[in-house]
């Protein structure tokens, strides 16, 4: 039964993470519960072993490490991309004079703002918009998405037609969670080079978090006409599922959502309820985790056969939010508490996004929206204090992506180690570290940089922190 499959089974968010395919050497971390880490570099330091992934060192206890293999040949990317995860399309082009000043004003890995002033001092409107285009472009790379919007924006008033410009401010707003306000700016880069694939696909994508798919159906086909992209065909072929499932829906704006729905599958008293929790939910986490949303949340009820061929999500799930939330309510009558904690959770997943610049790891995530349906470790604590004990969780690094990947049993184990942790955080340091472990990602930290400046951890010592946790609550 659906209602089984609510209380059941675990509610996924598809996060916006940056393809890429990685063919470098790597080490290869073996592990003693069986499980192994594909790391950048590996190298053993005191008790512990040390490992870089990308801009992030991690840190394990070395008692946890079996051997480490160096030169090991990584395929693709660990997160699992699939279909049901949302690409995040970057622009390709430069600017032009980007290559002369990008040496002048990005060294030692930060931006140097000093020479970005005396750029400006030149009164070279072309020689400004590339300084600042540049280190725009360089936080927007680095993910500081943060840092790189007032670098754009500057570079954009010096230069307002740029159609390169105008794409990565574009990006950039998308990826914060901002697609209405992309639009104009994606729009106007397309009229400055109809041709480009670039700008055509990030309009495509601003137009399909906007809400606006027949526009983004339109938009990608122009753009696989000039440049075929297993990535764009990937989402274009999303997008015309959901329209043709969504063909004959009604819609419904409310303060804070547009309630989507088939009139025939749900009841009005049906869609009154669901409008009412939503609102009362919403309610709850702009107090609980601050903030507000301002553009107006799709919500899509779905009969459980559409929400599996629109989603394609894994079997396990009960709901989705890939910037709206889909939600199966076939044979609901009226919301049931197990439903009222899966509109919850989906909701916290947007405070969420926003608040971290979507930038927000899957296991803090998951952690932090459990907590909010309100749902707590308890019923499962003793059997994870027993994993913990015998070091089989699955390593932090291996949470950060999507867990779209697990099988059932591996998701219900994330899922748990999630909540887990979110819930020693809290208990220990208290919600307001949480906040500002989120605000701190958001700014551009990494998560392991974001927890050392809050809880003074690294991951390593969280897992650890986290295993007495759990042997002093739950333990024999």
């Amino acid at each position: 039964m659906l209602e089984c499959a609510l209380v059941r089974a675990p509610v996924i968010i598809f996060l916006l993470p940056m393809l890429a395919v990685v063919c470098a050497p790597a080490d290869v971390i073996h592990l003693k519960n069986g499980r192994t880490i594909w790391a950048d570099q590996a190298r053993e330091n005191g008790a512990r072993v040390e490992y870089e992934i990308g801009d992030n060192t991690y840190a394990i206890p070395k008692s946890k490490v079996e051997r480490i293999e160096s030169g090991g040949a990584r395929q693709g990317d660990s997160s699992g991309n699939s279909s049901g995860d949302m690409p995040a399309f970057a622009p390709t082009d430069s600017l032009k004079n980007e290559a002369v000043v990008t040496n002048r004003i990005i060294h030692d890995d930060k931006v140097d703002v000093d020479a970005l002033a005396d750029l400006q001092k030149q009164s070279d409107l072309g020689v400004t918009a590339a300084g600042y285009f540049a280190a725009g472009k360089y936080e927007f790379d680095k993910g500081n998405f943060d840092k790189a919007q007032p670098y754009l924006e500057t570079a954009l008033r010096a230069d307002p037609a740029n159609p390169t410009i105008l794409n990565y401010y574009a990006a950039l707003l998308v990826r914060t969670g901002n697609a209405r306000e992309a639009l104009p700016y994606a729009e106007r880069a397309v009229r400055a080079t109809p041709d480009s694939p670039d700008a055509l696909d990030i309009l495509g994508y601003a137009q399909f978090a906007a809400d606006r798919n027949r526009d983004a159906i339109r938009t990608w086909k122009r753009s696989l006409e000039i440049r075929p992209d297993a990535a764009v065909q990937q989402y274009l072929d999303k997008a015309e599922r959901e329209t043709k499932a969504e063909a004959d829906f009604s819609e419904r704006e409310t303060s804070h959502f547009t309630l989507r729905f088939e009139g025939k599958q749900t009841s009005e008293s049906l869609r009154r309820e669901l409008i009412t929790t939503l609102e009362a939910a919403y309610d709850d986490l702009s107090r609980d985790l601050g903030g507000t949303i301002r553009n107006s949340i799709p919500v899509v009820l779905y009969t459980e056969q559409a929400f599996f061929d629109v989603t394609q999500a894994p079997a396990w799930s009960s709901a989705v939010n890939d910037g709206k939330l889909r939600i199966p309510v076939e044979g609901m009558s009226s919301v049931t508490p197990a439903l009222a904690r899966v509109l919850k959770h989906e909701l916290a997943h947007s405070f969420i996004n926003k608040i971290s610049a979507g930038r927000c790891p899957q296991w803090l995530h998951e952690g932090i929206a459990q907590a909010m349906e309100p749902k707590s470790v308890a019923s499962r604590g003793r059997r994870l204090a027993v994993l913990y004990h015998a070091h089989q969780e699955i390593p932090f690094n291996g949470l950060e992506g999507s867990f779209m990947r697990f099988s059932p049993a591996e998701a219900l184990l994330a899922y748990d180690e999630s909540l887990a942790t979110v819930e020693y955080i809290s208990d220990t340091y208290g919600m307001s570290d949480l906040h500002r472990i989120l605000e701190r990602i958001g700014q551009g930290s990494s998560t392991e940089a974001a927890l050392r400046t809050t809880i003074h951890s690294d991951y390593g010592q969280l897992e650890g922190e986290v295993a007495k946790y759990l042997s002093s609550k739950y333990g024999e």
